[in-house]
């Protein structure tokens, strides 16, 4: 066991120390990313399986949040019902859920529960239900949700903006599958994916609260012992396409559904994140008062609300955003969409939104690490991006000191996003 590196800071009075560091388990070493907060008894752990994600599902679409809900279903030897009343009885939350990019369990007690509640997560670790009583339960909630889906246009408008920004990539797909794939996926594919994805060489364990390093440590030894060793691989990377293409889909919607994209070429670890964030601020993910906001809703009444975002991530880029307006006013909203982000790029941001921005993103900062498991994600983030601890209050720092010319040269020098395709869901025109 190893200390890689400890970060400090006050909060509220109080110092407040996040650390990495490793575990050793048969050989391989296990970083793990922690703080410890004796503010409140209890303690919190996240067992994250790096690669273990939807970008994984591969053929076989849908399968990683699968396998993530019979995760949920207990053990072999319990089943769901008495693992669920176990851990009911004690107060211990304790689930998975797959990402993007991760699988990630996740277990929360108090403190004098968490060595129950770690001999629990090392039982469902051992022997998970993969009965076929507990997959046929899972396979029929889930085709009722993805029933439920047919009528949900802002996930019908999501999901085909995502199958022209990513065609023929991973995420090109529905993340919950379709339901002639999720009829036709088997017991077997759900072991196997498990089995694939499931090794030490994966894990990064985030935790936190009234417990010291050592003692979780030690807790940790016989749950990590249960994960075998195998391969792990480089997480591929794809932008979003720039060849502006165009889906409607009729609905009978009173209401058009109008979601964009493009590309934005940056990947994770840029060093000019920080002005991307103040631009992406300034133009469509602050809400009132953001540039779509104003010229789409408060000057022109086309919509209710308007969004936009850039979103860097280890395996994709994208820029991307939505709206909602009367099916008679879908090409004016449209066309006033192009038209603010071509102007956005070519004329930049003013000094009164840089100055607008700045204050909301340094004064909101103490209300984004209030929490234990707030600053965990964060720190969680940190690690995963490539950065030390700290990362984000430099990035601050830069956003402080960040001058206008600086901002809108790199705003023109992202004119990738004026690259927009559009995925529409709208009712038909009567002839």
């Amino acid at each position: 066991m190893k200390k890689l590196v400890v970060s400090l800071m006050i909060l509220g009075g109080v110092l407040v120390a996040q650390e990495i560091s490793t575990i050793s388990v048969h050989g391989v070493d296990v970083p793990i990313v922690f703080e410890k907060d004796t503010s409140l008894p209890l303690v919190s752990l996240q067992l994250v399986i790096k690669n273990g994600g939807s970008m994984e599902d591969g053929n076989t679409e849908g399968i990683a949040k699968f396998t993530a809900a019979m995760l949920g279903e207990g053990t072999k030897e319990m089943g769901s019902t008495a693992f669920a009343e176990e851990l009911e009885f004690r107060a211990i939350s304790l689930g998975a859920n797959a990402g993007t990019e991760t699988l990630v369990f996740e277990l929360s007690s108090l403190k004098d529960q968490f060595p129950y509640a770690i001999g629990m997560l090392t039982k469902l670790l051992k022997s998970p239900n993969f009965s076929k009583e507990s997959f046929e339960k899972v396979k029929l909630m889930t085709l009722g949700m993805l029933s439920s889906k047919e009528s949900d246009f802002d996930y019908i408008a999501n999901l085909n903006l995502q199958k022209i920004l990513f065609a023929q990539t991973p995420f090109a797909h529905p993340y919950y599958g379709d339901i002639k794939g999720i009829k036709a996926l088997k017991l077997k594919e759900v072991e196997a994916f498990y089995k694939e994805h499931m090794v030490l060489e994966n894990v990064i364990i985030v935790a936190g609260g009234d417990i010291a390093l050592d003692e979780l440590q030690k807790m940790l030894a016989p749950v990590l012992s249960e994960i075998k060793q195998g391969k792990t691989k480089e997480m591929s990377y794809f932008d979003a396409k720039s060849d502006e293409k165009e889906i409607v889909t009729f609905k009978e919607s009173e209401q058009a559904y109008i979601y964009f994209g493009a590309p934005f070429y940056m990947k994770s670890g840029d060093e000019e994140s920080y002005k991307a964030k103040v631009a992406s601020f300034i133009l469509g993910e602050s809400g009132f008062g953001s540039r779509l906001m104003e010229e789409i809703r408060v000057k022109r009444g086309l919509a209710y609300s308007s969004y936009s975002r850039t979103s860097v991530g280890k395996s994709h880029s994208s820029f991307t955003g939505h709206l909602q307006t009367k099916n008679e006013n879908l090409d004016d909203a449209k066309k006033i969409v192009k038209e603010e982000i071509e102007r956005f790029v070519q004329e930049g941001a003013t000094m009164e939104e840089l100055a607008q921005a700045k204050r909301f993103l340094l004064g909101s900062e103490p209300l984004r690490n209030e929490t234990l498991s707030q600053r965990l994600s964060r720190a969680f983030f940190e690690y995963y991006g490539g950065f030390a601890l700290g990362h984000s209050k430099k990035q601050l720092e830069k956003i402080e000191t960040l001058s206008l010319e600086e901002l809108n040269n790199f705003i023109r020098k992202h004119n990738e996003i004026t690259k927009l395709s559009f995925s529409v869901v709208t009712k038909r025109a009567k002839p």
